[in-house]
């Protein structure tokens, strides 16, 4: 079954209808070029848990903008205590508004070396996070070969 796409609709009607045309190519350029449009791609770097808040509320608004982006936190050393269990600020618990985050599509991702050279294993994480061996690794690999741009908040 051959699949019909916009872009195929405006050209023939570009040959059937007077004065379609000039407007089919110019609108068949424009659907193509927001079906190729890169979706924008983003790694937040946390390593003090002291600014969680507000890298979070930086993400929230961050996807207001851009629904479509992916963003991924990574965190590391003091970084990482806003991600495990039961953790908590004066403001009230973390796990809420990563929760919130997570259902936007947010990644959150916690460094096992972190994790190890405080004698936690990785049920120290809330289950909103995935634990991946270095936080600074995973960071340069987004950005080396995932094509990901870097935010410090």
């Amino acid at each position: 079954m051959k699949r019909i796409t916009p872009s195929a609709v405006l050209l023939s009607a570009a040959l059937i209808l007077p004065g379609a045309q000039a407007a089919a190519p110019a609108k068949a350029s424009k659907i193509a070029a927001q079906a190729v449009e890169p979706r924008e791609k983003v790694v937040y770097h946390i390593n003090d848990a002291s600014v969680a808040r507000v890298a979070m509320r930086n993400v929230d608004n961050h996807l207001s903008a851009s629904p479509n982006a992916r963003i991924v936190v990574v965190t590391h050393g003091k970084g990482i205590d806003f991600l495990l269990n039961d953790a908590k600020d004066d403001k009230d618990a973390y796990e809420p508004q990563v929760a919130g985050l997570k259902e936007k599509g947010v990644e959150f991702r916690v460094c096992r070396n972190t994790l190890k050279s405080r004698n936690l294993d990785d049920s120290a994480v809330i289950l909103e996070a995935q634990v991946v061996p270095s936080g600074v690794a995973e960071i340069g690999r987004l950005q080396a070969k995932e094509g990901f741009v870097y935010l410090k908040p």
